[in-house]
């Protein structure tokens, strides 16, 4: 059983990739064989070499004019970084007319597909029957297939081996031997061979070879990258859970004890580890219209059954699987179990999100959940990019505004990188998302889809505030009910800008733990034991045991005050922008700060809340604060033509700073990749029809003095001035220009832009 996956291309919706990506074995990468690699095609590149995703490439629209499968190849190799294994040369008819097959590389062969068909019919020729057909074609399939020997021999000892044995001769290995040899490297992505496929799925060419070489080289759920996981505060993959040796880590690094007290044996983790039915995570949520919520899970290890209960380790619920379905586009079939390594979809879950861990374990409670440690067992969570633009959401009427937020959180449920947030000043609903035109469709299903009968507002930029000097210290103290239940504590906060040690890594112990999250530093000191030094010489006060109440160990003691200084950070004094970039340190001690039961995780939060937010507003409202606003790496693709007149836009009216014009060590993210270049005159890659029988070097400098070549400008620009930019660049460069952009870095706002930007968020 094979599942695929299609996601968007736009770089609006690159969640979408992202969570696709994570729980896939393999991806094939589909380029246009006009535009060649675009700029958008680096940057999902790059995600898929984050997870170690296996990939192959297929060069698709080669009916189109313009398309050219060898410049392609060549551009593989320059932006991907990659040797493209050609497997596949197109076939054109008399060498410059229609596109009318592929060659077969591998198996010596070529496949025609006749004028006018629906791509069913195939008609399969031999190269040796080929050459009186087409003779200069059947001499490029075998020239393609001792390059192709000739570059999995540099990596691969096997056919090495092979080779030797028939004296060199390279179309006289058996294809089965270069299948099994090209299967190898790419699972082995330090080699840094990708086979490369061609074809025009529009009319069905060349996609039943695509797919058997889906089936012979993409790897099985056993051949894949082993899974995160995590177990409390240890870390590992699936393997060493499975093994019961992460467990043992965890019950050596935390003093746990058994049911009865005791502690636990080297036995009991593999006990624990018995019981584990399955284990899954959920990857995308869907509202169906008639099904309802859908949850589509990938299976990690064991069996999901049909009428078993799931327990998520993330939200602590158990929801019980009354049915398990198998989707093909929009129809479904009813399974009665989903085994390891396949793809599935629970509907009626109500809580599951995506990036939820949901386990299947024997015996468990449905309202307390399995026992511990495996209640905390995490499979690697997906990760949500920013949210950078905002948008207003009001419903039509008082009455309507339930419904509205129902379907707001039914629509967050199905895509995490939609954000809701309320503005506490005026009561409006703030959804953020990744791009004006992610926010767009988002609200075009609010309203559609999801029935609310809502107006969605202006999309906005979202800002930050920054702190410019030190607050003193400010202490909280919290004495009253919540939740209906008494409520206690006391702590000390400060903030200051953020120092430069503070933002690398965290790090934590019982006492210390240092936390980067959304951009700011957190630690949180509780005094250590035998400290009894005070502030006033009169104060006298016995030192510290060690010891918390009952209820509350370090671990839960960092959390609740952490979370606390979150919230504060949340909402800008000034403007009401989250903070950026502020490092805030909250000292509590257990002596004269705890008080018992009284204290909860939810009163140490609430006093940590509003001892931050004290010092916050003491060092903003005594020296104000700085905007600091999304500074995007952009990369621009166009033609030659329109070069100068995009460079001249960015610098003058966009205030960027272009980096780099056609540097191809420069990837979408920014970053400079410590990649070898790749020698382009040792990459084969067929001549492409119209271009004659010059070298690659003199396609090169024909390119160099052709007005139509494209052209790569990388920048960094306030997101700002990306407003409605791709409508601008299409009209500069005559609808040939793309880009795509990501999140950089937060920078101060300064000089005049400050001014105006202030004036216009003040509205005076």
């Amino acid at each position: 059983m094979i599942n695929l996956i299609d996601t968007p291309g736009h770089a609006d919706f690159t969640f979408e990739v992202i969570r696709s990506l994570r729980i896939l074995d393999g991806a094939v990468c589909i380029l246009d064989g006009v535009a060649g690699v675009e700029a958008q095609t680096e940057k999902v590149w790059s995600q898929a070499a984050k997870y170690y995703i296996p990939r192959i490439i297929y060069i698709n629209k080669l009916d189109r004019d313009g398309a050219a499968f060898g410049r392609t190849v060549h551009e593989i190799a320059s932006r991907l970084f990659v040797w493209p294994a050609v497997c596949q040369v197109p076939w054109f008819e008399g060498g410059k007319g229609r596109f009318c097959g592929v060659g077969d590389v591998v198996n010596l062969r070529a496949y025609r597909w006749p004028e006018g068909g629906d791509g069913k019919i195939v008609e399969t020729i031999a190269v040796d029957e080929l050459g009186e057909a087409d003779s200069l074609f059947a001499e490029e399939i075998k020239k393609a297939r001792i390059a192709l020997v000739e570059l999995l021999s540099t990596y691969d000892d096997v056919l090495v081996g092979k080779f030797l044995e028939l004296d060199g001769r390279h179309l006289d290995i058996a294809p089965d031997d270069i299948v099994a040899g090209l299967r190898r490297c790419v699972l082995n992505q330090d080699s840094k061979i990708v086979p490369v496929f061609c074809g025009a799925s529009f009319r069905n060419i060349g996609v039943q070879p695509l797919l058997d070489a889906i089936v012979q080289l993409m790897p099985n759920p056993n051949e894949v990258v082993i899974p995160e996981v995590s177990v409390g505060r240890v870390e590992g993959n699936l393997r060493q859970l499975m093994s019961g040796e992460l467990l043992s880590k965890q019950a050596q690094s935390i003093p746990a004890t058994g049911p009865k007290g005791k502690k636990l044996t080297s036995r009991q983790p593999m006990a624990v580890i018995s019981n584990l039915e399955a284990c899954a995570l959920a990857f995308k949520v869907v509202h169906d219209a008639r099904r309802g919520t859908l949850v589509y899970v990938r299976v990690y290890s064991g069996n999901i059954t049909r009428g078993t209960s799931l327990y998520n380790t993330n939200l602590c619920v158990t929801e019980p699987v009354q049915r398990l379905l198998r989707m093909y586009a929009s129809d479904s079939v009813d399974l009665p179990s989903l085994p390891a390594g396949q793809i599935g979809v629970i509907p009626g879950l109500k809580h599951a999100r995506t990036g939820d861990t949901l386990i299947s374990y024997i015996g468990t409670n449905p309202k307390i959940g399995p026992p511990p440690p495996i209640s905390s067992l995490q499979l690697r969570p997906i990760d949500v990019p920013p949210a950078v633009f905002f948008a207003t959401v009001e419903s039509n009427s008082l009455g309507e505004a339930k419904a509205v937020n129902n379907a707001l959180e039914l629509l967050i449920r199905e895509d995490p990188s939609l954000q809701r947030s309320v503005d506490e000043d005026s009561g409006q609903t703030l959804l953020s998302g990744m791009g004006e035109f992610h926010l767009v469709i988002a609200g075009d299903r609010l309203i559609k889809d999801h029935k609310a009968k809502a107006t969605m507002g202006k999309i906005e930029i979202a800002y930050r505030e920054a702190l410019l000097f030190p607050s003193q210290p400010q202490t909280a103290f919290v004495n009253r009910e919540i939740a209906g239940k008494r409520a206690k504590a006391c702590c000390t906060a400060t903030a200051e800008p953020m120092p430069e040690d503070q933002k690398h890594g965290n790090s934590s112990d019982d006492y210390e733990s240092n936390v980067l999250e959304n951009g700011n530093s957190i630690t949180t000191l509780i005094t250590t034991p035998n400290i009894t030094t005070t502030e006033d010489p009169a104060e006298t006060l016995e030192p510290w045991n060690g010891r918390l109440p009952s209820h509350l160990t370090s671990e839960t003691l960092h959390m609740s005050l952490r979370n606390g200084a979150l919230a504060a950070l949340s909402r800008g004094i000034q403007y009401n922008f989250p903070f950026h970039n502020v490092h805030v340190c909250i000292n509590i001690d257990p002596r004269h700060e705890l008080f018992g039961n009284d204290t909860s995780t939810a009163a140490l939060s609430s006093a940590a809340r509003e001892a931050t937010k004290a010092a916050l507003k003491d060092a903003a409202l005594k020296d104000g604060t700085a905007l600091m606003e999304h500074v995007m790496n952009v990369i621009v693709s166009t033609d030659d033509a329109s070069l100068g007149a995009v460079v001249k836009d960015l610098n003058s009216e966009r205030g960027a700073s272009v980096l780099s014009l056609d540097d191809a060590d420069v990837t979408t993210s920014g970053v400079r990749e410590d990649l070898p270049r790749i020698d382009l005159r040792k990459v084969y890659a067929p001549p492409d029809p119209f271009e004659g029988g010059t070298t690659f070097a003199d396609q090169e400098q024909a390119e160099m003095n052709n007005s139509s070549r494209q052209r790569t400008i990388q920048a960094r620009v306030p997101l700002r001035e990306m407003m409605g930019y791709l409508k601008h660049l299409r009209s500069v460069t005559q609808g040939r220009g793309s880009f795509v952009m990501s999140a950089d870095r937060f920078e101060r706002v300064v000089g005049q832009r400050e001014k105006i930007l202030r004036k216009e968020l003040r509205g005076y």
